[in-house]
C-alpha cells in the first residue's frame, strides 16, 4: 500500500542524519513536519474509510445470516405441511444465505486487520510528529545558536583584527614622533655641547690673549 510505504518511510527518517546532510537544516525539518501533516490526514482520512467499509460488510453479513434463519423457518414450515419439495428449496436458499453470510465473515475479518493496520501507521506516526516536532524546535533553536557563535565570532575576530590595526597605527605615530625628534636632537647641539664650546672658545681667548701680552711685553 503505498500510502503506508510513505508512512512506514516517515517515520524512520533519522532527524540528526537528515539536517547533518541538509544545506537548509531548518527548511527541511519544516518541510518533514508538512510532510506528516499531510500523510496523518490522509492515513486517518482512510481509517474513517476502511471502519466504514467494516461497518457495510458487517451490515451485509447480518443480512445474510437474516435470510438464512428465514429460509430455515420457511422450510421448517414446509416439513409441518409435508411440502418436503419446499422444504428442500427453502434449504437450498438457506444454505445460500450461509455461505453469503461466511464469506462476509472472512471479509470482516480481512477489513478489520486492514483497520486496525491503519490505526497503528496513524498512531506510529502521531508519535512520530510529537517527537519531530520536538526535535525540529530543538535542532532549529541549536542551528540558529550555531549561526549566531558565527557571525559572533566573525564580528569579534573583525573587532581583534580592528584593534590590532589601531594599535599598529599607534605605534607608527608613536615611532615617528620618536623619529622627529631624534632628527631635531641630531640638528641642534644639546645643552652640555653648547657649555663645551663656549669654555673651549673661553679658553682660546685667554690663550690668545697671554701670546699677545708676551709680543707686547717682547717689544
Amino acid at each position: 500500500m503505498p500510502l503506508l510505504d510513505r508512512v512506514a518511510t516517515l517515520i524512520r527518517a533519522n532527524l540528526n542524519d537528515l539536517v547533518d546532510k541538509a544545506e537548509d537544516p531548518e527548511k527541511l525539518l519544516k518541510q518533514l513536519t508538512l510532510d506528516m501533516q499531510n500523510q496523518f490526514m490522509q492515513v486517518k482520512t482512510q481509517v474513517a474509510i476502511a471502519i466504514a467499509d467494516q461497518n457495510l460488510l458487517e451490515k451485509k453479513q447480518q443480512e445474510n445470516l437474516d435470510g438464512q434463519k428465514e429460509w430455515l423457518r420457511k422450510a421448517e414450515l414446509a416439513v409441518e405441511k409435508k411440502e418436503d419439495d419446499l422444504a428442500r428449496i427453502a434449504l437450498e436458499r438457506s444454505l445460500t444465505y450461509e455461505n453469503a453470510a461466511r464469506n462476509f465473515a472472512q471479509q470482516i475479518e480481512d477489513q478489520a486487520h486492514q483497520v486496525q493496520t491503519l490505526r497503528d501507521a496513524l498512531h506510529r506516526l502521531e508519535q512520530k510528529m510529537t517527537e519531530t516536532k520536538a526535535r525540529t524546535e530543538i535542532l532549529i533553536a541549536q542551528h540558529r545558536r550555531a549561526r549566531l557563535t558565527a557571525r559572533t565570532g566573525a564580528a569579534s575576530m573583525k573587532e581583534f583584527e580592528s584593534d590590532a590595526a589601531f594599535d599598529r597605527l599607534k605605534w607608527k605615530v608613536s615611532e615617528a614622533e620618536a623619529l622627529g625628534q631624534a632628527q631635531v636632537a641630531a640638528g641642534q647641539p644639546n645643552t652640555e655641547q653648547r657649555f663645551l664650546a663656549l669654555e673651549k672658545a673661553d679658553q682660546v681667548d685667554r690663550l690668545l690673549a697671554d701670546l699677545k701680552a708676551r709680543s707686547n711685553s717682547a717689544q
